[in-house]
């Protein structure tokens, strides 16, 4: 990495993947220009167009609107790199970026997964959402931009992805191509929240998403958000001990007051229509042109997004123009290369994302938008993350004769496909005064999560408040592969409880070291995080409608974790774990019901025994038809 720094400082190219640019590519091939577009309320949004020098050919529009700012704004000064790849900007097209309403130098406000609006009537002013302001913009472009061949693409990742799906229902005739990257697709589920479970390892990021901009600026309005936090003086240098002394949600309303996303969090707690109308899940119908939706595996923040939309676009319409990619990726790790990939300590191979932009998203694009190449893409383009290679599949999930179920038995055993002592029980006290850490290491607070989507949990194995379960040894390769179902019959001694469940890859106790692996950390006897999900126990039967458990009565919770495609190769075991508090990931229920956690007092926490019946399962590759409500 050295000497490819040194070579650049030398000899002024950028090296993006494998692409030799000149530092002053965009400049010397792209002509800036800059537009405030009007949207049918008047509203005008701000939009620089990176159109192409050579004006031999004509060229189609490739898009991208974020929350995040275009920079650079400055006359005269140019974007390093335009486009989702140093190829696609190679082979010429005319680049368009928009700060979305509220956000920076675009006018109108601001607003959260802004819901969609049946229709797109365009002779209704009022009648704004993401898919109108896009279909304006491009209506604009197409009047008012040269030397195009009428021809719209558009790509984001993470809120940008949202825009970029939110655009897809009742999509202007010009877009035929779309390309959803770590998308967020419904704010219960996604990013904020896991199955209803407020992810306070977000905290710092509310300030972003919850303060309004007074006027029309190039730089960041938002940093009294920090500094509140700043003021409580608590050591950032332990997430785990600075989250505890930080208290209940309710001491972070104290902190944030004013900021009004989280308001809407703490006065919105359940899945009410405030929610369910950000969600663009339900009008991803009649989608008429190309889809592809690309994720990471390991992505922290939107793993639920990616494979929801490209689902739901799967089952509501009848065109086969739908792809859905899937690597070895955290949060948006794709779009960069960084000669090998690795997740933490777990490596992965060398230019994945290379391999990717080249021969994933790179045709796609050139063959909707310039009729260029004989696309041969799969349904899905998916990387197995334990034999870490790409697969791909005619439809997905895939098609099985029967699932896989995982089922417990005692001395900590876990049983593949095999009947169990379905009498027996296995309980833990769980504490929320003293809650499991969902990272193996003491880390300093940040932003999000992301390294521990594949951490070692020997850390929490060795605690009584986790429930561990393992096979034998692995004689042959063991794949799962498709959708997770967790079936839990419980009895809790009080009245609420979240429930956490981890499949985990336990290597052998001779696994050698990698390049991802440092000094401190032994890959002998690892254990793997390869999926993971959290669930609020009081939306066991409707995230609309929460309920106290009876206690010491036998209940029923059963929910998703997201997709799996992980080889758990010869040698290796697999390894169930389940227990109810993983902090900070997420907040600590108090397991006394009340109303509104974000609103429980330090009094309302107390301790609950949590027991799991032998007839629980977790079952992987069968259909599992969730639908919130």
């Amino acid at each position: 990495m050295r000497i490819l720094l040194l070579i650049q400082l030398l000899f002024g190219t950028l090296l993006i993947g494998q692409v030799p640019l000149s530092k002053d590519y965009v400049k010397e091939n792209y002509k800036k220009a800059v537009y405030q577009i009007p949207m049918r309320d008047g509203v005008k949004l701000y939009t620089i167009v990176y159109s192409p020098k050579d004006k031999s050919k004509k060229y189609p529009f490739l898009m991208q609107r974020t929350c995040y700012s275009i920079r650079p704004y400055e006359k005269g000064v140019y974007r390093r790199s335009l486009g989702p790849s140093p190829y696609l900007m190679q082979e010429g097209y005319i680049f368009v970026y928009q700060d979305v309403r509220g956000r920076y130098m675009s006018e109108g406000t601001f607003d959260n997964m802004r819901p969609h609006i049946t229709g797109n009537d365009v002779n209704n002013k009022e009648a704004i959402d993401e898919s109108s302001d896009t279909y304006d913009t491009i209506d604009w472009l197409l009047k008012n931009i040269k030397n195009h061949n009428g021809r719209v693409g558009q790509w984001g990742i993470s809120y940008p992805g949202f825009y970029t799906a939110a655009a897809i229902p009742e999509a202007h005739p010009a877009l035929v191509a779309s390309s959803p990257q770590a998308p967020i697709s419904d704010f219960f589920f996604d990013d904020f929240h896991h199955m209803g479970a407020c992810l306070q390892s977000y905290l710092k990021a509310y300030p972003v998403f919850g303060i309004q901009k007074e006027e029309q600026t190039t730089k960041s309005w938002y940093d009294t958000g920090w500094e509140k936090l700043s003021a409580l003086e608590l050591d950032e240098n332990d997430a785990y001990k600075y989250h505890k002394a930080l208290g209940p949600l309710s001491k972070v309303s104290e902190v944030y007051e004013g900021n009004f996303f989280w308001e809407q969090m703490v006065e919105h707690p359940n899945y009410d229509d405030f929610w369910q109308k950000r969600s663009i899940l339900p009008h991803l119908k009649k989608v008429n042109h190309a889809v592809m939706t690309v994720g990471g595996w390991f992505d922290a923040e939107d793993l639920y997004g990616p494979l929801n939309i490209y689902k739901t676009i799967e089952k509501n319409n009848a065109q086969n123009k739908n792809t859905l990619v899937m690597g070895p990726w955290s949060h948006g790790d794709w779009s960069r290369e960084k000669g090998t990939q690795s997740v933490n300590h777990i490596y992965f191979g060398k230019e994945i994302s290379t391999f990717y932009q080249k021969n994933i998203e790179f045709p796609f694009f050139e063959y909707y938008l310039k009729d260029k190449g004989d696309l041969t893409l799969p349904e899905a383009y998916l990387f197995d993350t334990g034999k870490k290679e790409w697969k791909t599949f005619a439809v997905w999930p895939p098609m099985v004769e029967q699932p896989t179920r995982l089922r417990f038995a005692p001395n900590q055993k876990l049983i593949i496909d095999k009947e169990v002592d379905l009498k027996a029980t296995f309980s833990y006290i769980s504490d929320p005064d003293n809650p499991v850490p969902y990272r193996s290491e003491v880390t300093p607070v940040r932003f999000t999560p992301r390294q521990f989507m594949t951490d070692d949990q020997r850390h929490a194995s060795k605690r009584a408040d986790v429930l561990t379960f393992e096979t034998e040894v692995l004689v042959d390769d063991f794949t799962l592969a498709g959708e997770i179902m967790a079936k839990l019959n419980v009895a809790i001694s009080t009245t609420d409880a979240d429930f956490v469940v981890k499949i985990i890859d336990v290597y052998p106790d001779d696994e050698p070291a990698t390049e991802a692996t440092p000094p401190n950390v032994a890959m002998g006897g690892y254990q793997q995080l390869v999926r993971s999900e959290v669930f609020r126990g009081r939306f066991r039967n409707s995230f609309s409608k929460p309920e106290p458990f009876k206690p010491n009565q036998l209940d029923y919770v059963e929910f998703p974790l997201q997709d799996i495609l992980h080889t758990f190769k010869k040698g290796h075991k697999v390894m169930i774990q389940i227990h109810s508090t993983w902090f900070p990931y997420i907040d600590r229920n108090p397991q006394n019901y009340v109303e509104n956690i974000y609103k429980a007092k330090e009094e309302d926490f107390v301790k609950s025994q949590i027991t799991l019946l032998g007839t629980s399962e977790i079952v992987i590759g069968g259909k599992n038809n969730f639908t919130p409500k």
